[in-house]
């Protein structure tokens, strides 16, 4: 019932993105160059910023408001009534290996806090035991996957041609997910930001994806850039080049010490 609730209730968030109703969410993609055929083929949408738009038409379709807030797409306010969790962000589905749609993140257009919302673990969904994009990396990824730290980088890559990049749900890499990984390449390539937070996240990654037998290399990226500004900037050859080129986990600590 849960995994057929999260599959309406994308069907539900990508319908509105490509309504008039969603117009916020197609500027928003739009901005950051997304084609129509990279929104689709991710199943992006858009949440309405009203507090029942997704529990009414969850409602219509069969689905009880205790389901609702079981697969964590609505909480129960203080007078029991079910409500939206997300409204006003534009939304990414969580998908796992056999192609279920098991979660979402959704991100704010604006400045509100938090910037991204994921949804709570469920029983159909654990966010340490998942990672984002590996039901289409699995597949193609010549044995090699890239690590990035969000969405959107992964999204931005799959669209320059790296389909093998892969992404933890909002929270630091856990041994589970690297232990995934593994079962799917020999090799991991680290592309986190190259901000303070972004190195002190590749640094406790590293010994986690050794431990589960992966061989790890680091792409730092110059002049502090995520993947997607890269590839915006200088174009999908250039970051292939540097993928190709970029050392491995030794050479990295050596670098930075």
């Amino acid at each position: 019932r849960i995994l057929a609730l999260n599959r309406e209730t994308a069907r539900f968030y990508y319908s509105v993105l490509m309504s008039e109703a969603g117009a916020a969410g197609r500027e928003y993609f739009s901005k950051r160059q997304l084609q129509a055929s990279t929104i689709r083929h991710f199943g992006l949408g858009y949440s309405p910023p009203g507090r029942f738009a997704l529990v009414d038409h969850l409602e219509k379709k069969g689905f009880t408001q205790q389901e609702m807030i079981l697969a964590n797409v609505a909480f129960q306010s203080r007078s029991g009534r079910a409500v939206d969790r997300f409204s006003g962000r534009v939304m990414f589905p969580i998908i796992d290996l056999r192609g279920n749609v098991v979660a979402f993140g959704g991100r704010t257009l604006g400045d509100d806090k938090p910037k991204y919302l994921n949804t709570a673990d469920t029983p159909v969904f654990n966010k340490g035991d998942m990672l984002f994009a590996l039901n289409f990396a699995k597949n193609n990824n010549g044995g090699r996957l890239i690590l990035c730290e969000g969405y959107m980088d992964v999204i931005s890559l799959h669209q320059a041609g790296f389909t093998n990049a892969v992404a933890t749900l909002g929270t630091a890499l856990t041994p589970s997910q690297a232990r995934l990984m593994s079962r799917y390449a020999k090799e991991v390539v680290v592309s986190y930001d190259s901000d303070g937070a972004g190195q002190k996240a590749a640094a406790r990654a590293i010994p986690m994806l050794r431990s589960a037998g992966l061989l790890v290399k680091v792409l730092s990226i110059a002049g502090g850039k995520d993947p997607d500004e890269y590839i915006k900037t200088y174009g999908a050859l250039r970051f292939k080049q540097m993928l190709d080129n970029c050392g491995n986990d030794v050479e990295y600590q050596l670098q930075k010490a």
